[in-house]
């Protein structure tokens, strides 16, 4: 992956409520000092326009004034309105969502605009002189402020739309849904089917018989999860020391200061600087994110599941829309081919062996927990047995149906815990039979 960590310092500035209403601030005062610049040059000639501001000075610093005023009045009660909404969306949704919000482009650019707004009209209303002075209204720059007035108002309509919208279920679902998509169609570009690439000719090497024994654990100088490993420096550290790397790791694990992160064969190669630089390619952080961890995206639909399905709530609708999602998701997922785990360098040697992910792993993650707790509500039930023979007819790794035969076969199995009425068992038994066969086939459940 090209500029890992300029893409993970990108990535936490879109989650930042600071990064684009600066931004924006910033354009709002370089606009307020292009303006005053055309006012003082008289580049206009404004009487021959008849919508420019023709005023005098105490009128336009009263607007200006109205105006500076009220955005930072609109501004407070958007923020407070955001808080409001980021609480809410932690309550029913999960506080690992809040990310999601904080990454929202919608409400930062409408607090992006009153900022702009009141600093462009601040720093207008300086520049008015009266008679005292030189006498100098810029007509042209107090027209503009009127302007980003009506154009901050209908913010504040897209805004109090934006807000009501985004905390609603199906709109976080589809959000968190789309983060899946675009984790897939990043980390599985290569669709089953396809040429091979040329490494996919080459033998795997014989592993040295001492890598086990002679390789040199590697530990981690930070805490946190694992959220980007910078590939390319590795490969370029293992090519210039001429090294054999094994990661026991992936994105999205729990390091503590201390733990191995790698090993390195062979150890005679291994220093203080080299250990430096290893340790430079692991980015943790406080949270998991989605850039090279595609089961984060999974794991918060499932907790959206989870709370949903919980006695307090009691909301399978919901849950089954999670699903829906789950299963298109995992649909996608089984018509990419998974990265091998063995990396070679431009000579074919070699280099680095990560550990694997597997469709199985992403699978029991995906419908483990809501299997469980959902199994006493026949319409979760069905709609699981439903995704996964969605999942079959998409699925083209014979190993991978074995992994969904077993998903449905535990269902069944919950069904007769979970369900007291026999005609709901009866409907699990049927539907489970056209699985098995939708799974045998591959075709789509009628």
């Amino acid at each position: 992956m090209r500029n890992v960590k300029l893409r993970k310092f990108w990535d936490s500035l879109q989650s930042s409520y600071w990064f684009l209403p600066s931004l924006m601030a910033l354009g709002g005062m370089v606009l307020a000092f292009s303006m005053l610049a055309i006012d003082q040059a008289e580049a206009i000639q404004t009487g021959e326009i008849s919508w420019i501001y023709a005023g005098g000075p105490d009128g336009a610093r009263a607007l200006l004034s109205a105006i500076a005023s009220s955005m930072m009045t609109v501004a407070a009660t958007a923020f407070s309105i955001t808080i409001v909404a980021l609480q809410l969306a932690a309550s029913n949704f999960g506080p690992r969502l809040l990310r999601n919000f904080m990454q929202d482009k919608g409400n930062q650019i409408v607090l992006g605009t009153f900022i702009a707004t009141f600093l462009y009209c601040l720093l207008v209303l300086r520049m008015i002189h009266g008679e005292d002075y030189d006498y100098f209204v810029p007509q042209f720059s107090v027209t503009i402020s009127i302007l980003l007035a009506i154009a901050s108002i209908g913010v504040l309509i897209y805004f109090i739309h934006h807000a009501s919208t985004i905390i609603q279920a199906s709109h976080v679902i589809a959000d968190v849904a789309d983060e899946l998509d675009d984790a897939i169609d990043r980390l599985f570009p290569e669709e089953i089917g396809q040429p091979e690439s040329e490494d996919a000719y080459h033998p795997i090497e014989a592993i040295p018989e001492e890598l086990n024994t002679q390789a040199c654990s590697i530990k981690s100088t930070q805490t946190g999860y694992l959220q980007v490993i910078d590939d390319q420096l590795l490969m370029k550290l293992a090519c210039r020391y001429k090294l054999l790397l094994y990661l026991p790791l992936k994105p999205g694990e729990f390091i503590t200061k201390g733990n191995r992160i790698i090993r390195v064969y062979p150890h005679s190669q291994v220093n203080q600087k080299l250990i430096h630089e290893i340790n430079r390619a692991f980015l943790l952080g406080n949270e998991r994110t989605e850039q090279q961890d595609v089961e984060f995206p999974i794991n918060q639909l499932v907790e959206i599941a989870l709370r949903t399905l919980s006695p307090g709530i009691n909301d399978p609708f919901t849950a089954i829309r999670c699903i829906d999602r789950l299963g298109a998701g995992l649909s996608r997922l089984a018509e990419r081919k998974l990265p091998s785990m063995y990396r070679y360098d431009e000579e074919h040697k070699l280099r680095i062996i990560a550990k694997p992910l597997a469709f199985d792993q992403l699978v029991n993650i995906a419908f483990d927990q809501i299997r469980h707790y959902g199994k006493a509500d026949i319409a979760v039930t069905l709609h699981l047995l439903r995704a996964i023979a969605q999942i079959g007819s998409c699925t083209h790794r014979p190993h991978d149906r074995i992994v969904l035969e077993q998903q449905a076969e535990m269902i069944l199995q919950g069904s007769y815990e979970g369900l007291a009425q026999v005609r709901d068992q009866q409907l699990v038994e049927n539907l489970y039979r056209q699985v098995q066969e939708t799974l045998r086939t591959g075709s789509n459940l009628e």
